[in-house]
């Protein structure tokens, strides 16, 4: 049986492992900006090594981050 998520992360990783900082600034921001669902797995992708290769610092920034911003957007 085929690992669906596994999958998903290969091709997101095999996809970008060979371009270059700006290339992958202009996917980042993109999907940002365009606000398209589709490509949330790759931005989940992205953020999963981050956090694998982050160090507890950068994790608590992370989330310092992530519980800043949903707690200002329940207030708007």
């Amino acid at each position: 049986m085929i690992n669906i998520s596994t999958d998903i992360r290969n091709y997101i990783i095999n996809n970008f492992k060979n371009d270059k900082k700006e290339t992958l600034r202009s996917a980042i921001e993109g999907s940002i900006e365009d606000q398209d669902e589709i490509t949330l797995p790759g931005m989940g992708v992205f953020l999963e090594i981050v956090w694998q290769d982050g160090d507890k610092e950068l994790q608590n920034k992370i989330l310092d981050i992530i519980m800043n911003r949903l707690k200002k957007s329940k207030n708007d």
